[in-house]
C-alpha cells in the first residue's frame, strides 16, 4: 500500500508490521505543521492497509517527539484560524489512535514531550527506553494540557500523582513512568527496537478478530470516560491559547532557545 504522508513522517514496511517513525531528528522530531497533519491522517491509513496486522510508533535519532516545535507554535499568537486548525487536528490524532483496531507499541526512545507524549501514552504497549522520559509541559507556557494529558492520565495512575507531574511539567523518568502506569515496561536503549518487534511479530501472530476485538472493547472504556474531558479540555485549551501568560511564557521559551 503506497501512503499519503509527509517527509517527516514515515511508514516501513515489513511482513504484518508497520513501523511509524516521527522523522524531524535534527528537530528531536519536534512537531511542527507537516507532522501534526500526518499525525493526523496516518491512522486511517494504516487501517487501510490490508497486510498491516501490528504497528510500532518510534522517533528517528535520540528523541521519540520534543513536542510541539516552537515556531509553528509561536505562529498561532497572530493567526488565530491556524491555531485553531490545529486544535482540530489535535483532537483528530487523540479520536483516531483511540478508534484504531490494530494493536499499536509504541518504542519510546527518548524524551516524549507535550503531543509526543500523549502519542505514546495513546498506544496500547508503551516499551521506554531506560533513556526515555515523559513530559507534559503545557502549564508552564500558560496552557491548557487539553491534548490528552489532563483527561487521559488520571485514567491511567492515580489522580494525586498525575496532579503533580501535570501541574508543575516535570519530567518523568523510564522507571517512574512505569511505576505510575504510563509505560509498560522499561527496555535497555540498545534493545529498545529489537524487543519491539519481538513482541509485534508475537501479536501478530495472534488470531486477528480476537485480537481486534479484545482491543476494541477495552478501549471503549477509554473512549467513554475521554468524551467529555477530551471535549472540555480541547475548548479550555484554546482559551488559554489567547491569555497574555501564555504569550509571554512562549515568547520567553522561544527567546531562550533561540540564544543556545
Amino acid at each position: 500500500m503506497k501512503y499519503d504522508l509527509p517527509d517527516e513522517l514515515i511508514v516501513e514496511c515489513d511482513g504484518p508490521v508497520r513501523t511509524l517513525i516521527l522523522n524531524r531528528p535534527d528537530e528531536l522530531n519536534a512537531v511542527n505543521e507537516r507532522l501534526h497533519w500526518g499525525l493526523a491522517q496516518v491512522w486511517r491509513q494504516l487501517a487501510m492497509d490490508a497486510e498491516a496486522r501490528v504497528v510500532i510508533v518510534t522517533g528517528a535519532g535520540r528523541a521519540f517527539s520534543a513536542g510541539g516545535d516552537l515556531d509553528w507554535i509561536t505562529s498561532f499568537l497572530e493567526d488565530p484560524v491556524a491555531r485553531d486548525e490545529s486544535v482540530r487536528e489535535g483532537a483528530q490524532i487523540v479520536e483516531e489512535m483511540l478508534r484504531f483496531p490494530l494493536p499499536v507499541i509504541a518504542a519510546v526512545n527518548g524524551a516524549a514531550v507535550g503531543l509526543g507524549c500523549s502519542v505514546a501514552v495513546l498506544s496500547d504497549i508503551v516499551l521506554i527506553s531506560e533513556r526515555g522520559s515523559l513530559t507534559d509541559p503545557h502549564v508552564a507556557v500558560g496552557l491548557v494540557a487539553g491534548d490528552g494529558g489532563a483527561a487521559l492520565w488520571p485514567l491511567l495512575t492515580p489522580i494525586m500523582r498525575s496532579r503533580e507531574f501535570l501541574f508543575t511539567g516535570d519530567r518523568i523518568d523510564a522507571v517512574t513512568a512505569v511505576e505510575l502506569g504510563l509505560a509498560s515496561r522499561v527496555v535497555a536503549a540498545d534493545d529498545l527496537l529489537a524487543e519491539a518487534r519481538r513482541l509485534a511479530d508475537r501479536l501478530a501472530g495472534q488470531p486477528v478478530e480476537a485480537l481486534r476485538g479484545t482491543k476494541r472493547v477495552v478501549n471503549m472504556y477509554l473512549s467513554q470516560a475521554l468524551s467529555g474531558p477530551l471535549q472540555a479540555g480541547f475548548a479550555a485549551e484554546v482559551v488559554s491559547m489567547q491569555t497574555v501568560e501564555h504569550r509571554e511564557r512562549l515568547l520567553a521559551l522561544r527567546r531562550k532557545t533561540s540564544s543556545r
